[in-house]
């Protein structure tokens, strides 16, 4: 089931690139799936892979996408060097508008 394909790329303030390549439903702006790259780092290693599943299904809002990438952050431990979650959160609304 294919949505909506576009992409952002973000230079998160006092931080790194960030790339989002975002397929989402149109109908309901929620995310089918989502693709994190970009020149920052995160561990685990996996943790991107972790957050990438994790959105699925969330709908495309700021707010709620910083309050859920904060849990899953939380629950697994990931850190970030060179990216926060709220430039998170903004890259992919950013995808939105492209």
């Amino acid at each position: 089931m294919h949505g909506m394909q576009s992409k952002s790329v973000y230079k998160v303030p006092d931080g790194k690139l960030l790339k989002i390549f975002l397929d989402y439903n149109e109908k309901n702006d929620s995310i089918n799936n989502i693709r994190i790259t970009g020149d920052f780092f995160a561990y685990p290693e996996k943790g991107v892979e972790i957050i990438e599943k994790e959105l699925e299904g969330e709908i495309i809002d700021k707010k709620r996408l910083m309050k859920k990438i904060t849990e899953v952050v939380k629950k697994h431990g990931i850190e970030f060097i060179g990216l926060n979650i709220e430039g998170l959160a903004e890259g992919i609304v950013l995808c939105k508008h492209e």
